[in-house]
């Protein structure tokens, strides 16, 4: 039944917002028919229509609501067709991914990924209305107290309304620069829940939502190479989230994680994404590059096997598209698993000012570890400690250094004076 419910709460959300223009109630009337849901259909058996029983339930809440606040006859007329739609339908409903529902989600998720919104606005208005999270969950998510993400989304509602942003799909010749608007917000937020960085170590809930849209997203825009080629990117990375932690929820790097724990049903399906972003015959896109980089990882029986030679290759077509430093820094990390760790170290040097990144330090330090450079290894693991966030990371590079032979007691190192350690 959960299921059931989740599948439709969207596409009624969605197309409230549009009849009615009410965020608030359209949330609001919907988690009430859920809510009643969740009650008579145990005790009654649940309709032969599910989805026809949720959206004639939601809407005629809309209705009443709308009718105590004397809205004009318009709207309520609209609402009121939506409702004899919904309950004339036959058992099964219509297809979940037709015309209507595309239409009314795509609104939704351009409206709540638009660029005239602050950054994060847009991630917590589509956690909170497309994805369906609770103020309290994104709030719990994003280590603020409820109050301020309640806040929050209410000033990014009132962004919308008075900067007159219209519930509609971006015109042809914009769609492509606003949907890659809507990965980018998809993408903070997987790597919010993958990386943990507001929090102590990854959230495999917030993730698996980022995982979720990017599904929606595919299924939107079927047509498009670069949302499928983030679905696989996310698929394959969420993959190996049972074996990035040990039992006591300590880091394991990917080098030393144990692969029989990889999730064989998520790797086949982001690979099979991957096959469709290939199967478009265009150039990759950053997130296909990413997503072919991981399938290397994924694909490879053990650390040793990988395809390190490919991966700097992809390196280098990334780097063309997206000249940064964390580019680099990753293709420097390649490198040295590809040609060693002094190659790795000289790369590292090409990379570029990364200021307040403790994972240019951590990685130097890795690649002196490896290198046998032992008190420069140590320094450079002070200086990323000086850095990090969250106590997962911390506790990772601690480890570091007394496997070195070092005291992990915190001490400011020459390089970083004034910085303090991050909190957890």
């Amino acid at each position: 039944m959960a299921a059931a419910l989740g599948a439709e709460r969207l596409r009624i959300v969605a197309g409230l917002i549009r009849v009615t223009g009410d965020w608030d109630l359209a949330e609001d009337c919907v988690q009430d028919a859920v809510e009643r849901a969740l009650v008579r259909w145990p005790r009654d058996g649940a309709p032969d229509n599910p989805a026809a029983w949720l959206t004639t339930t939601a809407h005629r809440r809309a209705l009443d609501v709308l009718r105590r606040r004397r809205t004009e006859a318009a709207t309520l007329a609209r609402v009121a067709a939506m409702s004899a739609s919904a309950a004339s339908a036959g058992p099964g409903g219509t297809d979940p991914y037709g015309a209507a529902y595309r239409d009314d989600v795509l609104r939704l998720l351009f409206t709540c990924c638009h660029p005239a919104l602050p950054p994060a606005g847009r991630v917590a208005l589509t956690l909170r209305t497309v994805a369906g999270l609770s103020t309290r969950e994104i709030a719990r998510a994003f280590l603020v107290t409820e109050a301020t993400m309640g806040q929050r989304l209410l000033r990014t509602r009132q962004r919308i309304a008075h900067a007159g942003i219209a519930l509609r799909v971006p015109e042809p010749h914009r769609l492509a620069e606003r949907t890659a608007g809507v990965l980018a917000v998809v993408y903070l937020v997987f790597n919010e829940g993958y990386s943990g960085t507001a929090g102590d170590g990854p959230r495999d809930e917030l993730a698996g939502q980022a995982v979720w849209l990017a599904g929606e997203l595919a299924r939107l825009l079927p047509a498009d190479d670069e949302v499928h080629g983030l679905r696989a990117l996310l698929l394959l990375q969420h993959a190996r989230r049972a074996a990035r932690t040990d039992a006591a929820g300590d880091l394991v790097p990917m080098q030393e994680q144990d692969r029989s724990r990889w999730d064989r049903s998520l790797i086949a399906a982001g690979l099979a994404a991957l096959r469709t972003a290939r199967a478009g015959g265009r150039a990759p896109g950053p997130y296909r590059l990413q997503a072919e980089i991981a399938a290397r990882h994924a694909t490879a029986p053990t650390a040793g096997a990988t395809d390190w030679a490919a991966v700097v290759a992809l390196y280098d077509e990334l780097s063309v598209l997206q000249p940064s430093p964390v580019v680099r820094l990753n293709r420097a990390v390649a490198v040295g698993f590809r040609d060693g760790p002094a190659a790795g170290l000289t790369a590292l040097a090409e990379v570029g000012d990364l200021p307040g990144y403790h994972l240019l330090p951590a990685v130097r330090a890795d690649l002196l570890r490896r290198a046998g450079r032992t008190a420069a290894a140590l320094a450079a693991y002070d200086e990323a400690r000086a850095l990090v966030r969250t106590a997962t990371e911390r506790r990772f590079l601690d480890r570091r250094v007394r496997e070195l032979g070092g005291d992990p007691t915190w001490r400011e190192p020459a390089a970083t004076v004034g910085v303090r350690p991050g909190g957890a």
